[in-house]
């Protein structure tokens, strides 16, 4: 575990981390977090003061002078008389620096816990959500695959949250269908593959309303990506030894610092090492910011073709991840090709 040297004094406070998630919390029903810390420096360290942000945190430490080298806590104790999510702050005032010692607790204030030990790093609306994107990978024809979603209701009244603007091919449902507040909930989606017509990526964006007849809006939106890939469960085994075979001059595409350029550029080869006309069937990006070019999709056996991409930076910096191109192609040891793109 690494630790972190706060300030260079004759004094000096070190410990693993300044900030402590306590994860759900039960409706008044004190929490408390422990902050582990060292004097590691040379001269003895004397907290004078703490001040929390708050009324609802109480801190307790040392009173008495820390020798240098030894070890110490400082305990903060939340309330958790308020529902929904909390972060708190407290400051460690001490002959170690002019400035305090920032510490954090944080965490969901509930009426139960529930079965998810998971985190809700996302906000949409009045609810707390552990992802905003999901991605069905390797989704075969005929295949249903199920994915879920965390939420918890951080509002003071009760929501009977609703799956907005899905597409034929998606099913979804949530379990309870009403949520107290400080109470979660599951959010299960099914991919009907059937109902697929594109192999490679097909992208949508589905949304989340809190009740009945709630308005569609960005803040609520959530990102669903699926990857459609094409079977060769009929092909012989003279077939398969004919197959083309696809070889890539490099497995990533290096975009670097963009150095104040608007753009910048990189290539890569696409060799066909096979016996048999290698077909690129789909060329797409996941996410934003890229612009892809390839001078042939049929690539014959020994021949190679060049693949140019092109990052734009105002759509990258704009982008919620980092990009990636996406081939589908007719090789049935490499279906799918994904390239990422590195970026600084």
């Amino acid at each position: 575990m690494a630790f972190m040297p706060m300030l260079m004094h004759a004094q000096a406070i070190s410990l693993p981390s300044d900030t402590i998630n306590c994860g759900q919390v039960i409706f008044k029903h004190p929490v408390k977090a422990e902050f582990k810390m060292k004097n590691s420096g040379d001269k003895p360290l004397l907290i004078s003061d703490v001040k929390a942000s708050c009324g609802c945190t109480t801190v307790s430490y040392p009173s008495v002078a820390i020798a240098p080298g030894k070890s110490f806590s400082v305990n903060a104790v939340y309330d958790a008389k308020t529902m929904g999510h909390f972060q708190k702050e407290i400051g460690i005032y001490s002959n170690a620096s002019e400035k305090p010692l920032l510490l954090t607790i944080r965490g969901v204030v509930v009426e139960k816990k529930s079965n998810f030990k998971g985190e809700y790093p996302y906000t949409l609306g009045d609810m707390l959500i552990d992802k905003t994107e999901l991605l069905f990978d390797n989704v075969n024809k005929g295949d249903m695959p199920i994915q879920q979603i965390h939420i918890l209701n951080n509002s003071d009244e009760t929501m009977v949250p609703q799956l907005m603007h899905l597409p034929p091919y998606l099913r979804g449902e949530v379990k309870p269908a009403r949520i107290a507040p400080g109470r979660s909930a599951t959010v299960s989606l099914q991919v009907d593959s059937r109902k697929l017509t594109d192999l490679g990526l097909t992208q949508t964006s589905i949304y989340l309303g809190e009740f009945p007849g709630d308005k569609v809006s960005p803040e609520k939106e959530l990102d669903v990506n699926i990857i459609l890939l094409p079977s060769f469960e009929k092909q012989t085994k003279e077939q398969l030894a004919a197959a083309p075979r696809l070889q890539l001059s490099k497995g990533r595409v290096n975009i670097g610092l963009f150095d104040g350029k608007s753009k910048k550029k990189d290539e890569l080869e696409i060799t066909n090492i096979g016996k048999s006309t290698l077909i690129i069937r789909s060329l797409q990006m996941i996410g934003t910011g890229l612009e892809v070019s390839l001078n042939n999709q049929h690539i014959e056996a020994g021949e190679t073709a060049k693949m140019k991409v092109t990052a734009i930076r105002s759509m990258i910096e704009k982008s919620r991840s980092v990009p990636k191109v996406l081939m589908i192609t007719n090789d049935p040891t490499q279906p799918k090709v994904l390239i990422n793109v590195d970026l600084k």
